[in-house]
């Protein structure tokens, strides 16, 4: 058995006393589950299921033609920050006919990475509207699937972004970039926490 395997099944610590959900949300295709799984230190819980002909009546898979599977309910990982603390990572489904499953998942949430395919930035715009109306912290995290190249700025206005809100790269594939979209997701809530006058007030459901 090689060491990444034995990582995956790395289990809990007995000192890890304090759990923090984080949710990865976005656009239909956007990499949430291949995100979950790349940063998982366990072998993550999925809920794909195989994509049929039947669903293109329900689902615009037009820019996801190269899509076999999608998440029908949520995707969970853990990933330890230290021998106390532990993040629990929940990929929320893209299509918008689970969007109703949302708000549960952003309930308890210490904050949310929203994953954007920046050849289809209009998928975004929900989900970031959700979280503000929810009150939960988030950071963007644009994945990178070869499309053509924008600015931060470029990207920042057509999202309406608060000039305060962290904007990254990213490549779902890659565990290191996972964890620094994570890093920069937990650095961000630390200096909101910090600033009374900035500290999300999440509405409650």
């Amino acid at each position: 058995m090689d060491s990444a395997t034995s990582e995956r099944r790395t289990p809990l610590r007995a000192s890890a006393d304090n759990g923090l959900k984080i949710v990865v949300v976005g656009g239909f295709g956007a990499g949430k589950t291949t995100m979950v799984r790349s940063v998982s230190e366990i072998r993550p819980l999925t809920t794909e299921e195989t994509m049929t002909q039947a669903g293109e009546a329900v689902d615009d898979v037009s820019a996801v033609r190269g899509k076999t599977a999608t998440t029908v309910a949520f995707d969970f990982g853990r990933i330890s920050l230290d021998a106390r603390n532990v993040l629990y990572l929940f990929g929320a489904p893209g299509q918008e006919r689970f969007w109703f499953l949302w708000d549960r998942l952003f309930s308890g949430a210490l904050g949310a990475v929203v994953l954007v395919d920046t050849r289809r930035i209009d998928d975004s715009w929900y989900a970031i509207d959700r979280l503000e109306r929810h009150g939960t912290p988030f950071i963007v995290a644009c994945n990178d699937f070869g499309g053509p190249a924008f600015t931060p700025e470029q990207i920042r206005d057509s999202l309406d972004l608060d000039p305060h809100v962290p904007l990254i790269t990213c490549d779902a594939r890659s565990r290191e970039s996972g964890k620094l979209v994570l890093i920069t997701l937990v650095e961000h809530i630390r200096a909101l926490y910090a600033d009374p006058a900035r500290a999300p007030r999440q509405e409650l459901v």
